[in-house]
């Protein structure tokens, strides 16, 4: 078990942390709309770079990421702090099952920064959703998927879900694949405080991510991939293998 930090030093992270959360909803609400798309990629991106230095998070980037749309970037997910993470390094817009809006605070601002909403037990608001990102790749957006459609333990992927695969295909985009992990940085061993899994709440995963040491988030880039053809089922399983590959080179 790692070593945790004091209750009054995460204390004194959480104040910081609501802090940056609070300038960032005025951000978005009284100067995000004016801003060009470059200047609100740039906000997104040293917004979510400073907030994980608050809360202590080390970013460890390999690979390139798209710089520019269209693209389906695919991500396995781990926990709620992955959307940072990854806005951290190339800020897309995300679809996210819809009781993330709800979230304190981080909902608002996740919210604000383009995310995609999906009702995942209503199939035909997930046909909305498939059509709505094939618009958007054919304006070339980036948009960022996590297939799996909720947190795994980050050691074994579930199965991916492959509607958004479809938009992928409709729009004629690449994909590219992304690994996400969360380790010790001293030991390379795995971090268990952000995961969100299981009977853990978001409060008390916020919370040991809040008393961690030693935590790094290793974003890992593959290679862009274009549909070659496949059916969505069929690249989706590939995707999905190549994520599995990204992580064992961790």
């Amino acid at each position: 078990m790692t070593a945790q930090r004091s209750p009054v030093a995460a204390l004194w992270r959480l104040l910081r942390a609501t802090a940056h959360v609070v300038q960032g909803l005025w951000i978005i609400r009284t100067r995000f709309g004016r801003l060009s798309a470059v200047q609100r990629t740039d906000h997104v991106r040293d917004w979510s770079g400073e907030i994980l230095r608050i809360l202590g998070v080390e970013l460890v980037v390999r690979g390139e990421p798209c710089r520019s749309g269209p693209a389906l970037v695919v991500a396995n997910h781990v926990s709620w702090l992955d959307i940072l993470v990854m806005n951290a390094v190339q800020p897309a817009r995300f679809v996210s099952k819809a009781d993330v809006k709800h979230w304190p605070l981080l909902g608002s601002l996740i919210t604000g920064a383009g995310t995609l909403y999906i009702e995942r037990e209503k199939r035909r608001d997930a046909m909305r959703v498939v059509h709505h990102v094939a618009e958007c790749l054919q304006a070339k957006d980036l948009i960022a998927i996590f297939p799996e459609g909720t947190t795994g333990d980050g050691v074994t992927m579930l199965p991916f879900h492959s509607n958004l695969f479809e938009a992928a295909i409709a729009a004629e985009a690449p994909v590219l694949p992304v690994g996400l992990s969360f380790v010790h940085a001293p030991t390379g061993a795995r971090h268990d405080a952000p995961t969100y899994i299981g009977d853990t709440t978001l409060i008390g995963s916020i919370w040991a991510t809040l008393r961690a040491t030693g935590l790094r988030a290793v974003v890992t880039y593959g290679d862009a991939q274009s549909s070659e053809g496949r059916t969505r089922r069929m690249w989706a399983q590939d995707v999905r293998a190549a994520i599995a590959g990204l992580q064992s080179s961790d």
